[in-house]
């Protein structure tokens, strides 16, 4: 009889917001259906129905119903995250809001630093906003073309940029929200000071949607590229790749947006599996892209800058080989080779991937003692690294043996993911660098995080969502 009376008010409350959002309600299973999987594959759950809002007041309103029925909310932009957080569970008591008719972007001269749009704006067209102004947006990733700002922000995300520009965090100006009572938070203001207590804008970002959902950001732009370049490296070990990082950091400055570590394994799968790619310099075992920009007059010449910048450390034998791009095309060619990776690996075999970051100094450390001693647990298997050296995040992907199919290494998940993360706890890392905790994380946050962590996490969550209606499933298990 309970369960009779829990359905008949959910019942009730899905016929309230399909009264009140009309075209933008469907529980048609075909409408649906194409967003109940997470982008790698991975998740598939079920909902109870889809709502799409066409502003912030719409939202408001949807979120009073959900809150007084109980109706569980799972937030969704361009469904392209890595860790599932916008996946709804099996149970199929929840609804899937997606926020991609909130797209809208406003540029205003009076403050050409700042740009405001709402949570359904694709990356992309934030970029091309801002270049039609001259200025720039200075996070991108290699799904620029699907991610929303609103799934970027809810998940803090990186990306190629944060050595220069930091994450997401430190790109948002100023939010607006929904919060799970239905309130409207505005925190679009971008103060310099403000000392009103807890800081709601600073605990909203990363939170993936389960303290209430972004609907507008105030974004920080800064001017657009005169001139870049890039360069590329051959080195022979990841300590060799740090001591090039600090020459750099020292003769390059704020000039050095990107500092990519990928090793030859990575490359030879790239050359393999991906059609137009080319190997810059001779095979090496080891190698740096970096990108080298000119944003402002008294920036230095990057062509200039790159020669003598490179000289010393040929010389020194630090850096075995080094091309620099001559035009964009080039330029565009050897990021394609970085941004390939992951499809490249997914072509070559399974491998379970690993988002985590240690301190910049340990990360060659890392690489060349844990990876060796994972190899020698899990016999046959390949590690693969490679990532935003500059700021201490790799991707670490454990490869299966050749030969070996995605249904005989799906077991071993457990035990390499564990081993993978408390080697990273061993280091002083984490084991999300980038990409979220979502659901794929959970149980490891759980079991590698202190108590105080998991206290003030769970008590933030119950303080916000008693009910947990907000993305329920997702970065923190309620107590």
């Amino acid at each position: 009889m309970v369960e009779i009376l829990l359905s008949d008010r959910k019942n009730i409350g899905l016929t309230q917001l399909q009264e009140l959002l009309q075209n933008g309600f469907t529980c048609d299973f075909n409408d649906i259906e194409p967003w109940l999987t997470d982008w790698r594959g991975r998740y598939t759950g079920k909902a109870l129905a889809m709502i799409s809002p066409i502003s912030t007041e719409q939202l408001s309103q949807a979120i009073k119903i959900c809150a007084k029925f109980e109706i569980p909310i799972v937030p969704q932009g361009g469904n392209s995250g890595m860790v599932a957080g916008a996946t709804p569970n099996d149970d199929g008591d929840s609804i899937i809001l997606s926020l991609r008719k909130m797209n809208a972007i406003h540029y205003q001269r009076t403050t050409p630093n700042l740009i405001l749009c709402e949570a359904g704006v694709i990356l992309q067209n934030l970029h091309d906003a801002a270049s039609e102004h001259s200025m720039r947006f200075p996070l991108t990733l290699g799904g620029k073309g699907s991610a929303t700002i609103g799934g970027l922000i809810s998940t803090n995300a990186g990306g190629t940029q944060v050595l220069r520009h930091g994450n997401m965090r430190a790109l948002v100006a100023g939010i607006e929200a929904v919060l799970p009572n239905g309130t409207i938070y505005d925190g679009m203001s971008a103060l310099k000071k403000d000392n009103r207590g807890y800081d709601i804008t600073q605990l909203l970002i990363g939170a993936e949607g389960t303290l209430g959902i972004i609907t507008k950001a105030k974004l920080k732009l800064v001017p657009a590229i005169q001139d870049r370049i890039g360069i590329w490296v051959g080195l022979e070990s990841p300590h060799k790749a740090y001591e090039f990082l600090l020459h750099m950091s020292q003769r390059c400055g704020n000039q050095m947006e990107g500092f990519e570590l990928i090793s030859e394994a990575s490359i030879t799968r790239v050359l393999q599996y991906i059609h137009g790619t080319r190997l810059p310099i001779n095979p090496q075992p080891w190698y740096i892209l970096i990108e080298l920009v000119q944003d402002c007059d008294d920036s230095k010449n990057v062509q200039i800058l790159a020669e003598t910048s490179l000289a010393e450390p040929l010389n020194d034998g630090l850096i075995l080989d080094a091309a620099l791009s001559t035009n964009e095309t080039q330029l565009e060619d050897f990021w394609k080779l970085r941004d390939s990776i992951s499809e490249a690996e997914r072509a070559a075999g399974p491998a379970f991937q690993h988002d985590i970051s240690v301190p910049v100094h340990r990360m060659a450390d890392f690489i060349e003692n844990i990876s060796p001693q994972l190899e020698q647990k899990f016999k046959g298997c390949e590690l693969i690294a490679f990532g935003h050296m500059g700021d201490g995040n790799i991707h670490y992907h454990v490869k299966a043996p050749d030969g070996v199919s995605q249904e005989h290494w799906m077991p071993l998940e457990k035990q390499v993911n564990s081993a993978v993360y408390d080697a990273v706890i061993s280091y002083g890392g984490s084991i999300s660098a980038e990409h979220g905790i979502g659901q794929s994380k959970l149980e490891e946050l759980e079991r590698v995080s202190d108590e105080a962590r998991l206290f003030a996490l769970r008590a933030i969550k119950k303080s916000f969502d008693p009910h947990n209606i907000m993305n329920p499933g997702k970065l923190i298990k309620p107590d």
